[in-house]
């Protein structure tokens, strides 16, 4: 076994014994980081040679991971919708589940012109840029409470071609809204914090431990975010504008009634792979 794939194996090791589910994926995708080299050259064996810079490097980064740091957050990578996304520290990491909620706007937005979209809670912006990605005829307005997040927002935006498309605003939900947008949008959209307070302490070390909390935490219920986005979102869409959202597992009822008790009407929930409620859309009466 050459120098390379006996420092790469030693890494698995390592993660495995740290009870670490993706260990060799996570192993091979820090080297990548480290090395630049592609995981299909490295299981081809065309990789032989490693320095010892980059072999301590990796290493470290093995020990950090094994300490359940997001592997996302070492190589500053995640890709989502097929695109490629920066994270760190100051963003929630995209999950694949939130593709669902993309697809469903895309859908709901066929053959329509000059759509006006709202993005509450952007994060990492990943909502925002995959639909700008993938609509031709559309304006974004994406905010966040946190000027961090939408650096990393802008910075996504801008390496994916879309920058021209959406405009970043810091902003409490719709706090710092002009009253220029009031009956503005044809669509808001949001991911917001929707994990119970209670629950948190419960997660995997990599979500409680590492991501933001603010991006995590819905209050006691879970619900405060989408009582207080769909009480204020009927000033701010256009007749017959829509909301969609993501959820828990358990919430669709919950979301269904608070959009009832405010105007909404023709209320659907979409189900993920696995079957649990993942979306709900809502059309203002």
């Amino acid at each position: 076994m050459n120098e390379f794939m006996q420092i790469l194996k030693k890494g698995k090791e390592k993660l495995k014994q740290s009870d670490i589910t993706t260990f060799s994926l996570d192993a091979e995708l820090i080297m990548g980081y480290v090395t630049g080299e592609s995981r299909e050259r490295m299981l081809a064996g065309l990789v032989n040679e490693i320095s010892d810079d980059n072999a301590d490097r990796f290493l470290d980064l093995i020990d950090r991971r094994a300490s359940k740091y997001p592997v996302q957050y070492i190589t500053n990578y995640q890709e989502f919708m097929s695109l490629p996304f920066y994270v760190d520290e100051r963003v929630l990491i995209p999950r694949p589940d939130t593709e669902i909620l993309i697809e469903n706007v895309i859908k709901c937005c066929k053959n329509k012109k000059n759509i006006v979209l709202l993005d509450i809670c952007t994060g990492s912006g990943c909502i925002a840029i995959s639909i700008a990605k993938y609509m031709e005829d559309i304006s974004i307005i994406a905010v966040d409470i946190s000027n961090d997040s939408l650096m990393v927002a802008t910075y996504n935006a801008d390496i994916n071609n879309v920058l021209d498309k959406i405009t970043f605003i810091q902003s409490d939900l719709f706090e710092s809204l002009a009253k220029d947008y009031m009956n503005v949008f044809d669509i808001i959209v949001s991911n917001p914090p929707y994990i119970e307070r209670g629950e948190i302490p419960k997660l995997s070390r990599e979500v409680k431990d590492f991501e933001p909390r603010l991006a995590l935490d819905g209050g006691n219920s879970g619900l405060d975010f989408y009582r207080k986005i769909t009480k204020e979102s009927g000033m701010y869409l256009k007749n017959n504008g829509k909301i969609f959202y993501e959820i828990g597992y358990n919430q669709g009822n919950a979301v269904k009634n608070i959009l009832v008790e405010n105007g909404f009407r023709d209320i659907e929930i979409t189900k993920d792979l696995a079957g649990l409620d993942r979306c709900v859309v809502g059309e203002l009466e």
